[in-house]
């Protein structure tokens, strides 16, 4: 399971990177994030073992090397997190033994003095939204649910290790919401100058870039025999041919791709590139719009790609694709269980579907939030402006569909797609998409000053050094 990586990992990819100038790393601070990395993401590292020791004497390699407000780090946890940092990354490998694993223990306190803070204010993830969030990680990696137990199964973790460690990320990410994002404000004056900023920067520099590539992929399964990659890259190679020769992409994404976004005809919408796996940007870079590349190889197949739109950040003509959505929302309530408000969603969409309801009738009645005297029109929307649960979930409809419920950091929510259009920005909707860039970096500005806050609030003792 090589291309499954652990989003606890990262945040020490993040680390090693700034130690020894290694390059191609970036921290994860959620499920969403190391999703949009592209169609890698691996196993969380291990936890110590719940199960009852099989002997009263402890292993000699088994000892408390630091506690953090009275909990204990182990020996193990820091060389479990060490092996796997190496497995996954060569890079690391390169970075002294001694001060790598200086980094993971770092790492560690501050994950724990977080998970710690969490749990102090009150915020829980149940099982319904770890039960969303492993079908997103496989759905992201392009394969299905089972196929992503047995992977990582074959790692030698266990299925509960696994989900405990979506369920920190997903407080983690909760946590920073809370204590973090909601305080970040962006002025009209300071989104105004990030915009002049972007119209100024190289037209050449593509990170600067909105892109909208549609995609066939023809999937390679894991341990896969030479004669089957080669069947697989041939199929991708003939689709690509016939793409080229005006046939509808289109319908030869319905016909032929394996990934779910097929529903959309292969589109995946219009973002910055660096939304995109980076093999894609790199394989498109010198395409002209409505041209063919690929196929290209990933862990996921081969994929196809063809580019709908190209458009430069900030300039007068920049392009996105808006999606029109509505929505029903169950607030998060003591009364009502994250369980009890998915059965009560599923239940609505039963009926939307059997046609006994309407979807607008139904959010007027029985919505939360203050779209429901609209049926739950949220209007027109650009890239990046829900939360990402609910935005991963809306990219995947076609106009007309309705998602299963989508658990949140708010609640739980039925959506409905109801149109897709690639629109030009106003003047006002470019300054909102300023600002949301803008407030992304300052985000991450505030957080590493908060989790340095966090961190120098912890009690920390340090016990003996971990040994490999």
């Amino acid at each position: 399971m090589k291309y499954i990586r652990s989003i606890i990992t990262l945040g020490c990819l993040a680390a090693v990177a700034a130690t020894s100038g290694a390059q191609g790393f970036r921290s994860g601070t959620g499920i969403t994030d190391i999703m949009r990395a592209g169609p890698r993401l691996g196993p969380p590292a291990a936890r110590p073992s719940t199960a009852p020791a099989a002997a009263p004497v402890q292993r000699s390699a088994e000892f408390i090397v630091a506690l953090v407000n009275s909990e204990p780090i182990t020996n193990t946890d820091v060389q479990t997190r060490v092996s796997r940092l190496i497995k996954e990354n060569p890079d690391a490998e390169r970075v002294p033994r001694g001060e790598l694993t200086r980094l993971v223990l770092e790492r560690l306190i501050t994950e724990r003095a977080q998970l710690q803070l969490a749990k102090e204010n009150g915020i829980k993830v149940d099982d319904v939204a770890i039960d969303q969030a492993e079908q997103t990680v496989a759905r992201q990696n392009e394969i299905s649910l089972i196929e992503l137990r047995r992977r990582v199964a074959a790692e030698g973790i266990a299925q509960q290790d696994f989900r405990n460690d979506l369920r920190d990320q997903l407080l983690l990410t909760r946590l920073r919401d809370r204590e973090v994002e909601s305080k970040v404000k962006i002025s009209d004056a300071e989104a105004d100058e990030y915009l002049r900023d972007q119209r100024n920067q190289s037209v050449k520099n593509a990170a600067l870039e909105n892109l909208n590539l549609a995609q066939v992929l023809v999937a390679v399964p894991e341990n896969a025999t030479d004669a089957q990659v080669a069947a697989a890259q041939k199929k991708a190679q003939d689709l690509a041919q016939r793409a080229r020769a005006g046939e509808d992409f289109a319908k030869l994404v319905r016909e032929n791709s394996d990934s779910p976004d097929r529903a959309n005809g292969g589109a995946i919408g219009m973002r910055s590139a660096d939304r995109y796996p980076s093999l894609f940007v790199e394989a498109t870079q010198s395409t002209a719009v409505n041209g063919i590349a690929g196929p290209v190889r990933s862990s996921a197949g081969f994929h196809v790609l063809k580019v709908i739109a190209k458009a430069q950040i900030g300039s007068g003509d920049a392009t996105v694709t808006q999606t029109q959505v509505r929505h029903i929302l169950l607030l998060n309530d003591p009364k009502r269980t994250t369980a009890q408000a998915v059965a009560q969603l599923a239940e609505f969409k039963r009926r939307v579907q059997a046609g006994t309801a309407d979807f607008a009738g139904l959010a007027r009645d029985n919505s939360q939030d203050g779209s429901a005297k609209d049926g739950g029109d949220l209007g027109w929307s650009r890239p990046g402006q829900f939360v990402p649960e609910f935005e991963e979930a809306m990219d995947r409809l076609a106009p007309g569909q309705i998602s299963d419920p989508v658990v949140s950091r708010f609640g739980v929510h039925l959506i409905q797609v109801v149109g897709r259009r690639d629109s030009k920005l106003s003047q006002s909707e470019q300054r909102e998409a300023a600002r949301t860039a803008l407030r992304e970096q300052r985000v991450e500005e505030a957080f590493t000053t908060w989790v340095q806050e966090v961190r120098a609030r912890a009690y920390v003792e340090y016990r003996d050094p971990p040994q490999s």
